[in-house]
Formats: structure tokens, sequence, C-alpha cells
């Protein structure tokens, strides 16, 4: 099920009555996590990817779960007291060479339990079940914290910020699990903004830059984090080629090259102190 994107939390009877559940809204991979006993287990991407052999800890993980439970979950790393997204775009040998990265499975739904399709069930009650499922597992997988009171939910999404929790997904707690499609009774409120901004400079080497400096509308100065991927840096480079002035060099960031010529960037501003994360660059 694919929560519908809305510009406003749903009160507590907004998604059809009989109460809503309210999530926390993390920045992962979704994936469903089949445990499978004495079968390797399965962690398969909203394109059918199985992720499980490119994180061997979270594929450990899950194949101690008792055979036949099936969960939908986020894939998600930790590093620096932060939700780090960009570490799931690392290969497997640079996310073990990191100590300080976590990776985790939290769990926001159990679609079956052992000899046991449980889908067809309300969402409160699959909850229930979820929970108890994992009464006994220990880290790294999770169930998401959730809560029926919608004041809770948000001062959780306040207080979390700082962590890079994204914002809140409401289901209606009567909602059974639809594969193809949840209409409007899963949607999800994300509390960064989506906006503009030139592209000043570029970090790093110019033939595989690191991060973007980006000017925002309201004046502001902001450096992209997290570093750039290898498939974002050579698209920037390419991009920023016939636009290079001569280089500078910063202290904090080493070499920084400003660009002459105008190049506008989308990106995603969330938290406090904001934190603006490269989404791509505008062709218009």
């Amino acid at each position: 099920m694919r929560p519908a994107a809305v510009t406003a939390v749903p009160p507590a009877d907004g998604l059809g009555g009989g109460g809503v559940q309210y999530e926390l809204k993390l920045d992962g991979f979704r994936c469903v996590a089949f445990a499978r006993g004495t079968q390797p287990p399965v962690l398969q991407s909203r394109t059918g990817r199985d992720l499980a052999p490119e994180f061997p800890p979270i594929a450990a993980a899950v194949a101690r779960l008792p055979e036949g439970l099936v969960l939908d979950a986020e894939l998600v790393a930790w590093r620096g007291g932060r939700f780090a997204f960009g570490e799931l775009l690392r290969t497997r040998q640079a996310r073990a060479a990191a100590p300080d990265v976590a990776l985790g499975l939290i769990a926001f739904d159990v679609l079956a339990l052992p000899g046991r399709d449980v889908r067809r069930l309300p969402l409160a009650d699959r909850r229930r079940l979820l929970l108890a499922a994992l009464a006994d597992v220990p880290p790294p997988v999770q169930p998401v914290l959730a809560t029926t009171d919608r004041a809770e939910a948000l001062e959780w999404m306040e207080q979390l910020a700082e962590s890079g929790v994204e914002g809140l997904v409401c289901k209606a707690a009567g909602s059974p699990y639809r594969p193809r499609g949840a209409g409007r009774a899963w949607v999800k409120y994300r509390r960064s903004d989506t906006l503009d901004a030139v592209v000043r400079a570029v970090t790093g080497p110019a033939a595989r830059p690191h991060a973007l400096v980006l000017e925002l509308d309201d004046g502001r100065i902001l450096l992209t984090t997290p570093q750039l991927t290898p498939v974002q840096a050579r698209e920037v480079a390419r991009a920023v080629r016939p636009l290079l002035g001569a280089p500078a060099s910063d202290p904090e960031h080493g070499p920084v090259h400003p660009l002459t010529g105008p190049l506008r960037a989308e990106l995603t501003l969330t938290g406090r102190p904001p934190v603006a994360t490269f989404v791509r660059l505008r062709g218009d």
C-alpha cells in the first residue's frame, strides 16, 4: 500500500471514521521482509528487487525471525544522531568500513504470521499482532513508533525533527492491507519543503563534485548534504563543466568552484537548522 500525499495531518476522524493510527515517516528504502526459515530471507523492494545481498546485517536479522513472518517495513541507516538516507546509497563495503553507521529495519505492518495471511484484518488488529510478533526481537528489527493520539504524533514529529524524521504516515485504523492501492485510507504528511535554488558553486573535484553551494530565493546560502552519490556527481559535473570559474580553497570544504552562469537545482529542506538535500538539476 502506498500512502497518498497530503498537506495537513488529518484529524482522528478524518479518514472515514473508526480512528487514525499516526506513525513516524522515515527516510529509507521501503521493502517487504520475508522470513523463510532454512531458505535465505528476502527483502523485496518496491520494484521487486531483493535487497538482502546488499544489506547482510538486516538479512541476518530477518533470517532469525519465525518462518512465515512477513513484514512491511522501512530499511534505514543511522549516523551521527540522524537518519542518513545517503548511507543506503553507498556500497556494502563502504558501509561496513564506517563504524558509526547503523542499519535498521523499522516494521510498520505485518502481512502474514507463520501459516496465516492477516492482510484482511483491520490495521488496529494487525498492529497488536505486529507488536506481539516483535516483542522479544532485538534491534535492528523494531516496530515503528505509532499512536492514535494526533496531538502526541505532532509532538513526536517536532521533537524528532533534528533526527531526520520526515513527517507522519496516517492510516485508517480499520483499513485492511490492499496491495493494489491505499486510496485515501493511508496518507502521508511530509514536513520537508521541496523548492528550487540557484547553484552558486560546487565543492570537491570538478570532475566529481562532493556538494552544491545553493542560494535560496530568500538569500540564504546552504550546502547540500549528504555528499552527492556517484550518479549525482556525474550529472552535476557534466552540467557545470562549461560554467566553472576559477577555483578557490575553503578551509572546511577544500576546493570550491564558483559558477559563472545560471543553473538551478531542486532540493528538499528539512529540520532545524535546515538541511538541504539535493534532488536533481532543473532543466528549465
